[in-house]
């Protein structure tokens, strides 16, 4: 059997590459709050592995063939590369590049380096006779681009009353019938059963592969790889009319981004993912077809598809079709980019369906990330100024509480790098950061420094130096540990801090030595900066 990603090894080519990608979005509209949610959390994931001084390869895309993006262009007016071309280049990667995604790559299914392999990798099948000619009825979700089972379907009311409805789209499907081309994908329901036995965190959640592995269980069918109804796609390179069915194109991709049957020292080095990142609605395709085309052509399976929950607005999952479709600079205008990149990764358990509220994000930007850290930020700022004219001062009286300072940043790394760097557990790592904030809040209010400063005999003066230098060195700490999730607030409290020029830039300091104490220098220049997080002001409403 092919090795999975979780055995990759570094070739004689160099560094093995954590790599990490998201799904390939589809074009047919622009971006909402549910793309930037698994976008936003593979961007902490890699960002979290190049802190820790790996290789990082991050990939996102788009996904540009199939019939819904046919229907759509049609409906606009213009050709589909057209309608491609505007949405890419208008609305998908300006909105990264606002939410500061620091991908390596952009891929899209409309470029040659794509379109060519995947006919290739297509030819490769054929030519093992792992693909054969045959004609399919049955219904078709053009949201999904996938034929549906019967079982699947919902029964529709109202205006659909009468209708079989796609559960995902809530639109009637369509019932097509055509010849097709199709992969024996039936032929490998054992192999990936036994690949999940000896691979248990293949799929993640637990929930997730359980509902795989029960779906595996009652047989899987051939899958139809191409549609000779339309001509919106890669063409079937020994019929060429046939184009080949959108997801076996789209998934490809994960190849052809790192040089499959182009650049075999970069595909050697980067290929399989050590993680896909997809929707719960996608995980079929990434965690059965996906490792079954890969077996298929002796290629090895990734490490690890981790399958996020659905955000949720008014019970309903966040959709364009729902018309609950948000746009991200909805939020980011009023909260800030940084707060919005914290927002969905901590208030939601990755991998969990979660509701998103405006008052929810209020509470909580106002609770943790006003009140807790940007006023801890502010005040260590202000007393340094005010008591030691800006100049960091040397802690030499501590004591049990600074030691218990010490031990809870140290507790916070570790279990934050576990969590964020190996579970996937955005939500409780970010939680162990601000458990640590809290307990720095707690030990100034305990310690009482503005009391102290009172004290001019040397003893407390050493007392006071001490507290807040204990108080800068637990910033130092926490700027480390928040540069995934919060980059732009992390420099500016590491500026602030002093620390650029002596410890060189926040980047390169590794996650794992963020609870070394003593790192910040004594002397260092403690700036009070701009408000880490401003006062909110209240969200203008229509007349």
């Amino acid at each position: 059997m092919a090795a999975t990603g979780t055995e990759k090894q570094g070739s004689s080519a160099g560094v093995q590459a954590y790599y990490v990608t998201t799904p390939i979005y589809y074009v047919n509209d622009a971006p909402h709050l549910g793309h930037a949610y698994t976008t936003v959390a593979g961007d902490v994931l890699t960002r979290w592995h190049r802190q820790r001084g790996e290789k990082v390869w991050y990939l996102t895309g788009t996904d540009e063939h199939g019939q819904k993006i046919m229907r759509t262009a049609e409906a606009n007016g213009v050709t589909p590369q057209e309608w491609c071309d505007k949405l890419v280049e208008e609305a998908w990667k300006p909105l990264w590049e606002h939410l500061e995604i620091a991908n390596d790559d952009f891929i899209r299914t409309t470029e040659k380096r794509h379109t060519d392999r995947v006919q290739e990798f297509v030819q490769d099948l054929y030519d093992k006779g792992e693909i054969y000619k045959g004609g399919y009825e049955g219904p078709y979700c053009v949201g999904c681009e996938e034929y549906k089972l019967p079982a699947d379907l919902i029964d529709g009311e109202g205006p659909y009353e009468g209708q079989k409805l796609c559960p995902i789209h809530k639109k009637p499907v369509e019932l097509l019938k055509e010849e097709n081309y199709f992969f024996k994908l039936s032929e490998y329901g054992p192999k990936l059963l036994e690949f999940y036995e000896a691979n248990p965190g293949f799929i993640q959640p637990e929930s997730a592969r359980n509902e795989v592995v029960n779906f595996v269980r009652q047989g899987l069918q051939d899958l139809s790889i191409s549609r000779s109804t339309f001509d919106w796609g890669v063409k079937v390179p020994w019929d060429e009319k046939h184009v080949i069915y959108v997801w076996i194109d789209a998934l490809l991709n994960y190849a052809t981004a790192v040089g499959y049957n182009e650049n075999p020292a970069k595909f050697a080095d980067t290929f399989p993912a050590n993680v896909h990142l997809v929707g719960k609605d996608i995980l079929r395709f990434h965690a059965i077809i996906w490792p079954a085309m890969l077996l298929a052509n002796d290629l090895p399976v990734p490490g690890r598809v981790a399958a996020n929950g659905w955000l949720m607005v008014g019970g309903e999952k966040m959709s364009k079709s729902n018309l609950t479709g948000i746009k991200p600079q909805d939020l980011t205008s009023h909260f800030g980019v940084d707060a919005y990149r914290w927002y969905f990764l901590r208030a939601i358990a990755f991998g969990q369906d979660g509701s998103f509220s405006w008052e929810d994000f209020t509470a909580r930007y106002t609770s943790e990330l006003a009140n807790d850290y940007g006023n801890l930020a502010s005040r260590v700022a202000a007393m340094v100024g005010k008591y030691f004219d800006g100049q960091l001062p040397e802690a030499t009286a501590s004591g049990p509480a600074e030691k218990a300072v010490q031990d809870g940043l140290a507790t916070a790394v570790a279990t934050a790098d576990r969590l964020i760097g190996e579970e996937l557990d955005f939500q409780g790592g970010i939680l162990a950061v601000f458990d640590f904030v809290k307990q720095v809040n707690g030990y100034l209010t305990e310690q009482e420094p503005w009391k102290v400063a009172k004290d001019t005999s040397p003893e407390g003066q050493a007392r006071l130096a001490t507290i807040l230098y204990t108080a800068a060195e637990s910033l130092r700490g926490v700027a480390v540990l928040l540069n995934a999730v919060m980059p732009r607030t992390s420099q500016a409290l590491w500026d602030s801090l002093g620390a650029e020029a002596s410890l060189g830039a926040l980047a390169d300091q590794r996650v794992q030595d963020a609870g070394a104490w003593g790192l910040l220098p004594v002397g260092s220049t403690v700036t009070k900066g701009a408000v880490l997080f401003p006062r909110l002001e209240e969200p203008k409403k229509d007349a």
